[in-house]
């Protein structure tokens, strides 16, 4: 019963904000040009698709997102493990990760154009760098909470190598910690689509700054829309993937 009351409530709270959003315009209190109504949303839609431009966008920025994801989601697992089971890799690399944690992704742009030129590479890295960190310091701080008398149970039970440590004992118990990490990567790293393709690479970002050139804010609104739901998708793929990874839990 309480699911159904908070799902009735979501529900609730998206119709009186749309409706809200609806009579701005309509009322003269914001620019119907510059905010326009939901109602002005399925028109723009309906020509993007015909179009073309609308599943082209799509698709470039899925690939970006999707190889951003499995680069920055893999490095960041694989350093945030070995500093997180290793002090001297830890102190080996403290002084670079301070020193390149602040920089922002988007502070990043210029060396991907440098390095890869207006290509969808240079979108792969600013998505990975971006992802990166978020999923490193997520798997560091999951292996570094797992319970040291874990460790030494499973060296009485003759898993006394790394390896064996890691597989055994490590990875398992931090499993959920790393997935907390990467969900929320998940989200980043689709706000790092847009930094990824304003400089010119092809996707919903460089279609949402050629509309926005145009004054075209339904078009705009279509594509930060449909950024929203692949995001609900994939998040909703990835809770399943979660329960699977850890049904030992349950």
């Amino acid at each position: 019963m309480a699911r159904v009351n908070r799902l009735a409530l979501a529900l609730l709270g998206l119709v009186v904000f749309l409706a809200l959003w609806e009579a701005a315009p309509r009322l003269g209190l914001v620019n119907p040009a510059l905010v326009p109504g939901p109602s002005s949303l399925p028109k723009a839609f309906v020509k993007e698709l015909i179009s073309g431009n609308w599943g082209e966008a799509v698709v470039g920025s899925l690939g970006h997102y999707a190889v951003g994801l499995v680069v920055g989601i893999g490095l960041g697992a694989i350093f945030g493990i070995l500093t997180g089971m290793y002090r001297t890799i830890e102190a080996l690399t403290a002084g670079v990760i301070r020193v390149l944690r602040p920089v922002p992704g988007l502070a990043w742009v210029p060396f991907a154009i440098i390095w890869f030129g207006v290509s969808p590479a240079a979108a792969v890295f600013i998505i990975a760098v971006g992802v990166f960190w978020i999923v490193f310091f997520a798997a560091f701080g999951a292996v570094r909470s797992v319970d040291r008398d874990l460790i030494e149970l499973a060296a009485a039970f003759g898993y006394r190598s790394g390896w064996a440590r890691l597989v055994k004992v490590v990875l398992p118990a931090a499993t959920p910690g790393i997935l907390v990490g990467v969900r929320t990567a998940l989200g980043q790293a689709w706000m790092s689509v847009v930094a990824a393709e304003i400089f010119g690479v092809a996707g919903l970002g460089q279609r949402m700054m050629q509309a926005s050139s145009l004054l075209a804010s339904d078009i705009v609104v279509v594509y930060m829309l449909t950024m929203a739901a692949l995001y609900g998708l994939v998040d909703i793929a990835f809770l399943g993937l979660s329960g699977w990874l850890t049904r030992w839990k349950a």
